[in-house]
């Protein structure tokens, strides 16, 4: 028998009391009332005889896997299956899509339009002694000519195809005419070493700088000018980027950051957003960099505010001088609302 129902999700908080749901009198339905922004685009999902205990980065994995999606609710967000996992399956969470949420016009294949190619490598590490996965996407028509292509490259690689489409949204773009050709590259790390690799690890920079790019520069006609390359992720993904801009502007002249973890500090155990790589642009000489920066006004996860601490690194960008499009979408750490995100950061970093 349901004791209880619990709302869960950015998009209504981690407030156990304020999201715990009231059912019917003589049925079996659970309702609850929100107020919220009319451009809010979120998931969610329901968490049935919940613990009620304070929601905490410790327990948020575990308590969501138990939660279900609204059966009333026909939109949905999939989470494919992690094929290098044979025990994850697929999730599927409720979304939520209020009228005035922004258009994600470049997500979805549209008919007549050209489709660049992908192609999958595995990648093997000499100086990080691993190997990852790396799919590399050329626009249609690619061929080495005259203009050497620009660059793409994304963390998290197998999010950004399966969760934000980005070959579907480079097609699109190019077709339009809004981006000039380009080479992508959705670079993976394996699951053992992701929270090392991106979490401002200086070799992982240097695996960037002296293996990866030269491998592709070998197999690709990709541009030398970092002002046409672009390094993005999500997350610690866009931590990493801003970390891989410091410390390899030569290569990487443009950050593209969504909801990245800049409470990010070098003890695990401390849970006080120390905002290390912040303090490092504040102290560390301007480079030739741009930045694309995003962040969800739901994302305040308990002890990890990353509206403010993205926020925050905006000032200090915006101090030292360096050029920044922010924005802040009405979502939560989700890639729901990265999608629509990522198509414009894009758009201001190599837009034409």
């Amino acid at each position: 028998e349901i004791q209880n129902v619990v709302v869960a999700g950015a998009l209504v908080g981690w407030n156990i009391s304020e999201n715990q749901m009231s059912r019917m009198l003589n049925t079996d339905l659970w309702y609850k009332t929100y107020i919220m922004r009319s451009d809010t685009r979120a998931i969610y999902r329901f968490s049935p005889n919940d613990t009620l205990l304070p929601w905490s980065i410790d327990n948020m994995e575990e308590r969501l896997a138990a939660c279900r999606r609204d059966p009333l609710n026909p939109r949905t967000f999939l989470f494919p299956r992690n094929q290098e996992d044979p025990w994850s399956s697929e999730i599927h969470m409720s979304a939520l899509e209020l009228p005035a949420a922004p258009l994600q016009p470049w997500i979805m294949p549209r008919a007549g339009v050209p489709k660049g190619e992908l192609k999958l490598h595995h990648i093997h590490s000499h100086m990080l002694r691993n190997s990852r996965r790396a799919w590399v996407y050329t626009p249609p028509g690619y061929e080495p000519s005259a203009e050497p292509y620009g660059l793409l490259l994304l963390f998290d690689g197998s999010a950004y195809l399966e969760l934000i489409p980005t070959p579907t949204i480079l097609d699109n773009l190019l077709a339009e005419g809004l981006l000039p050709p380009m080479v992508a590259v959705m670079l993976d790390s394996p699951p053992e070493s992701r929270n090392h690799e991106l979490t401002c690890h200086r070799l992982f920079v240097d695996f960037l700088v002296q293996e990866l790019v030269p491998w592709l520069r070998r197999h690709y006609y990709i541009t030398a000018d970092p002002m046409k390359t672009i390094v993005g992720g999500s997350s610690a993904g866009g931590l990493a980027a801003a970390y891989t801009g410091l410390h390899a502007p030569e290569i990487f002249g443009n950050v593209l950051s969504q909801s990245g973890s800049f409470w990010w500090n070098w003890d695990a155990e401390e849970k006080i957003a120390q905002q290390w790589l912040t303090r490092q642009f504040a102290v560390s000489p301007r480079q030739p960099l741009r930045f694309y920066i995003d962040v969800g006004r739901l994302e305040r996860i308990p002890g990890y505010d990353l509206l403010m601490v993205n926020r925050h690194l905006y000032d200090v960008l915006l101090a030292k001088g360096y050029p920044v499009h922010y924005a802040e979408l009405g979502g939560g750490h989700e890639y729901i609302s990265w999608r629509g995100g990522f198509s414009n950061g894009l758009l201001a970093l190599a837009g034409v």
